[in-house]
C-alpha cells in the first residue's frame, strides 16, 4: 500500500512540478485540491503530500479560502536539482543552461584557486584521477560514462576548496552538465581541449597554485559558454 502511494505522489509531482515551471499553470493561478484528486485519480492526502513539497521549493503557496497559488519565478528555489531538472526539460532550457552557467563561472574559479590552497593529498588524488578517467572516457561516444567522471571531478572540486558554500552546489553543478549531455547540448565526443583543460586543472591543485588553477577553471567555464553559443544561440530578439 505505502509502495502504491510513493508511486502516486511521484506520479503526481512529475506532473505539476514541470507544468507550474513550464508556465502551463501560471503565477497566480490557483490549483484545486478536489480538481487534482479527480483528475489524476489519487487521495487527498497524496495531493497535500505532494503540495507540501512544491512548497519546499516555492513553486506554491496554500492560502485558506483560497487555495493553493502559483508563486512567480522570482520566488522559486532555483537552487532546488529538482526545478532545475524541470526547468531543463522544457521550453526555458536555453536561458537555464546560460544562468547556470554564469554561475559556474563566477563560482568555480574562486573554488579552484581555494582547492589548490586547502586540499588534502586524498582530495587531490580523487581529483586527479577523475581527470584521467575523463581522458579514458573522451572518445568512442562514451558520453555517459565521461558525464560521470566530469560530475565527480567537479563535485571533488568544489568539496576541496575547504568553503561549505561551495560544497553545497555541487548538485547544481551536476544538474547542469547532466543537462548538457541528456538533452544533447554537447558534440558526439567531448571537446579535446576542453578535456585537456581539466587535466592541467588537477596538476595546477595537486601543485598547490591556485593562480593557475584558477586561471584553467576559468578557461573550462568560458568554453562551456562558448560550447552553448554554438549548440544552444541566443535566441534573437524580436523585431519590432
Amino acid at each position: 500500500m505505502e509502495t502504491s502511494r510513493q508511486g502516486l505522489h511521484a506520479h503526481l509531482l512529475a506532473a505539476l512540478g514541470p507544468a507550474i515551471t513550464s508556465g502551463e499553470h501560471p503565477p497566480g493561478s490557483v490549483l484545486r485540491t478536489d480538481e487534482m484528486e479527480e483528475r489524476f485519480g489519487v487521495s487527498r492526502t497524496v495531493v497535500r503530500e505532494v503540495i507540501r513539497v512544491l512548497e519546499s521549493m516555492h513553486l506554491v503557496e496554500s492560502r485558506r479560502r483560497v487555495g493553493v497559488t502559483v508563486l512567480p519565478p522570482e520566488r522559486w528555489n532555483v537552487f532546488d536539482p529538482q526545478v532545475i531538472r524541470w526547468r531543463m526539460a522544457g521550453s526555458d532550457r536555453p536561458r537555464q543552461l546560460r544562468s547556470l552557467t554564469v554561475l559556474r563561472s563566477a563560482i568555480e574559479p574562486a573554488a579552484a584557486a581555494l582547492a589548490a590552497r586547502n586540499a588534502t593529498a586524498e582530495q587531490c588524488a580523487e581529483i586527479t584521477r577523475r581527470a584521467m578517467d575523463m581522458v579514458a572516457t573522451s572518445r568512442g561516444h562514451q558520453l555517459k560514462a565521461y558525464l560521470v567522471h566530469d560530475i565527480a571531478l567537479h563535485r571533488a572540486l568544489l568539496q576541496a576548496s575547504g568553503n561549505e558554500m561551495f560544497a553545497r552546489l555541487g548538485d547544481v553543478v551536476s544538474e547542469v552538465l547532466t543537462a548538457r549531455t541528456e538533452h544533447q547540448v554537447m558534440f558526439e565526443d567531448p571537446d579535446p581541449p576542453a578535456v585537456t583543460l581539466h587535466v592541467r586543472l588537477a596538476e595546477a591543485i595537486r601543485e598547490r597554485d591556485p593562480e593557475r588553477a584558477e586561471r584553467v577553471a576559468r578557461e573550462i567555464t568560458v568554453g562551456a559558454m562558448g560550447e552553448l553559443d554554438i549548440l544552444e544561440p541566443v535566441p534573437e530578439e524580436p523585431g519590432p
